[in-house]
């Protein structure tokens, strides 16, 4: 097969297996973090939990960090990348400790939140640097292979921390604080991983370095706006990045429902509901590890824009029909479909802005589609909150998913077929 051999050609190469090891350990330390964040705030047993809580909780985490986000794209194409990815994720590794220790403390819930969306904050950053080293590692003639392979390898290694920290949170010790523990020890991996590679390496262009924060911060506003300005002018990479922003807007709201239906529709108590969401996180894993099986074959078939279209339009079409009747393993099994749709759509939007965007603007473009998604998942969470009845089951919820679902393929096709 096509796919296996540039797989092994891929891994053969030193770098991109460096890079990917970063990637690999910071993400599952991600997973191993949202995962007890989740569980200590949705399933305490002295917590109850309802959509507008999870919404609340989500602008806490996401939206401070989407207004100072782009202004940090700039610094990813002003310091040396490898050097973010070692500091950010030693920063974090602190910073999660101090979240385990305030979970322990019996703190103000606002003290908690500041903590975790420090995190969150840096988490942002790192992901984004990621993505902008990638062309600096492959070529040109494997980037879509790589995208498929990269992300998605970093989302399931996201899953498995999930997994490993569902497995400590329900067999080893029921206790959120140590879940966060180990998630901080898998930090520091990372940062040490990222120094097997050589400073430099990453980007960005030795003359666009800024090594000092006052000279990297000064201009930042101006960078930011001619940034913006190079997008436009890239209207592929503009029109894939809206796309996929309402793609994770719809994925946000199927989320929230489906964590209130494993808290209250589903189960009768918090352990079931919190194994329940544990087999759903694996699922979804399972169908974005399919993501990054068939995307190059379909990118190569249909081209980018082709396969967001398809990808849209399956969603639009598979949603309600398995959303509806508002049972587990329907959804369980939209739950796979969902993780497969958006995660080959973002497999070909990475794609599309990497191919049209100067590298010397990577490093604020990806900032920038990282805040996209942040606000639409928390957009999502609002919308949600609005429609979903305690227990999750919303029929206008679900139908009105699956429109922006076929509004978007509608669109894509209408524009990829120009």
């Amino acid at each position: 097969m096509a796919v296996v051999g540039d797989l092994r050609i891929l891994l053969r190469l030193r770098d991109f297996r460096r890079l990917l090891a970063v990637r690999l350990i910071s993400q599952g330390a991600d997973g191993v973090y949202q995962v007890a964040l989740a569980t200590y705030v949705v399933f305490s047993p002295e917590k109850q939990t309802s959509p507008t809580a999870i919404a609340s909780a989500m602008a806490v985490l996401l939206l401070p960090y989407s207004l100072i986000g782009p202004f940090a794209g700039v610094l990813l194409d002003r310091w040396p990348r490898r050097q973010v990815f070692l500091y950010g994720n030693l920063l974090r590794a602190a910073l999660a400790t101090v979240t385990a220790v305030l979970m322990l403390s019996g703190v103000p819930d606002w003290l908690f939140y500041a903590s975790a969306l420090c995190v969150t904050a840096v988490n942002r950053f790192v992901l984004a640097g990621l993505s902008a080293a990638l062309p600096r590692v492959v070529d040109a003639d494997r980037l879509v292979m790589a995208n498929s392979l990269s992300p998605t390898a970093g989302t399931l290694a996201a899953t498995a921390g999930g997994g490993l920290a569902f497995a400590v949170r329900l067999v080893v010790s029921d206790s959120d604080a140590a879940v966060v523990l180990l998630g901080a020890a898998l930090y520091l991996c990372s940062a040490l991983a990222s120094l097997r590679m050589a400073r430099e390496l990453l980007g960005p262009d030795p003359e666009l370095v800024q090594p000092r924060l006052g000279a990297a911060l000064s201009g930042t506003a101006r960078d930011l706006l001619a940034g913006v300005r190079h997008l436009s002018q890239r209207r592929p990479a503009a029109r894939a990045l809206l796309a996929m922003t309402l793609m994770r807007f719809c994925y946000g709201a199927l989320s929230v429902m489906f964590l209130m239906l494993c808290r209250y529709a589903w189960s009768s108590s918090e352990s079931d509901g919190l194994a329940l969401l544990g087999l759903a996180v694996g699922i979804s894993g399972a169908g974005f590890f399919m993501a990054a099986v068939v995307t190059p074959a379909a990118v190569n078939r249909l081209g980018p824009g082709g396969w967001i279209v398809a990808c849209a339009g399956a969603a639009a079409v598979l949603e309600p029909a398995l959303g509806l009747p508002f049972e587990p393993v329907p959804l369980l099994i939209a739950a796979f479909l969902l993780g497969l749709t958006t995660q080959g759509a973002k497999i070909a939007t990475d794609t599309v802005v990497q191919s049209e965007v100067d590298d010397s603007f990577r490093g604020r473009i990806f900032s920038v589609y990282d805040v996209l998604f942040n606000v639409a998942f928390v957009a999502a969470a609002g919308v949600a909150a609005l429609m979903l009845p305690p227990d999750g089951q919303s029929i206008h919820l679900v139908v009105t998913v699956a429109v922006i679902y076929a509004a978007i393929a509608a669109a894509m096709a209408r524009f990829d077929a120009q």
